[in-house]
Parts: structure tokens; C-alpha cells; sequence
């Protein structure tokens, strides 16, 4: 499966959850989710900016999402702490790319993503970013 696909199925169940109204983030976490919602805009921008930057660039925006997110879990319990450390789990892979060519075949086995890879984490990281925005704007939510 690749991770904007499972990133999707993630997503559509926290959806499912919060209109259901099995899932109410407090007003301390709305105000998680959207400061780490602009922090995964600002790490992976739009698709046709992104593709422009060079492969290092990309990993490396790629890797400031994945450390909001992080910062986002270590800041919170429950639901949204759960929610984001699967999205995190799922966009894992990152980790394991490098940009960087390894000529003598040592590399800690981080691998070169290509560029469909890198593509698809990113489309993964704005669909999850779009869907914090969503959730930080709910109706009845304070901001």
C-alpha cells in the first residue's frame, strides 16, 4: 500500500470518528491541530513547488513533517496523540530515504526514494495537513 493510501485510511477513520461524535478534541488540541497543521504546510508545500525543489530539499521537508507530527504526539494523549502516531507510522518510510549517494555501499540501508515515492509522501502529508485544518474549523470549535 503506498502512504498516501494509507495516510487516506487513517484520515477517513478519525473522520468517521469525529462526526460521530466518539472523538471530541478538546480546545487544547484544536489548538495542536492547527499549529501543526501550518507546520505541515509550511514543511511540504504545493505539489508544483515541491517537484521543483531538488530530491534533498524534498527529504528534507518530508522529515520536518514527520517531526511536527512528533512534537504534536509528545504534546498530547488520547485520541489525537493515537491518530497521529499511526499517520507517523505510516509515513515512516521517509526515515529510511536518503537524498545522498552512497558509493561505497554503506548507507544504514537508507535508500534512494524515487521521485513518485517522494511525490506520494508529500500528497500524503497535505491530505493529512488539510485534514487538521478541517478539524481545527469544525463548527463549535474556538479558535
Amino acid at each position: 500500500m503506498d502512504m498516501f493510501t494509507a495516510v487516506e485510511r487513517v484520515v477517513s477513520e478519525a473522520e468517521r470518528q469525529l462526526d460521530a461524535g466518539a472523538w471530541e478534541p478538546a480546545a487544547r488540541d484544536l489548538a495542536l491541530v492547527r499549529q501543526t497543521a501550518a507546520a505541515l504546510d509550511l514543511a511540504v508545500g504545493p505539489a508544483n513547488v515541491q517537484e521543483a525543489l531538488p530530491r534533498i530539499d524534498r527529504l528534507a521537508g518530508l522529515r520536518e513533517a514527520l517531526a511536527a507530527i512528533a512534537l504534536t504526539v509528545a504534546r498530547t494523549h488520547g485520541r489525537l496523540a493515537w491518530f497521529l502516531a499511526q499517520c507517523s507510522s505510516e509515513l515512516a518510510p521517509v526515515l529510511h530515504w536518503r537524498a545522498l549517494p552512497a558509493p561505497d555501499g554503506h548507507a544504514f540501508g537508507a535508500v534512494l526514494p524515487d521521485l513518485g515515492q517522494l511525490a506520494d509522501a508529500e500528497r500524503a502529508v497535505r491530505f493529512l495537513a488539510a485534514m487538521l485544518v478541517r478539524t481545527g474549523n469544525r463548527p463549535g470549535t474556538q479558535h
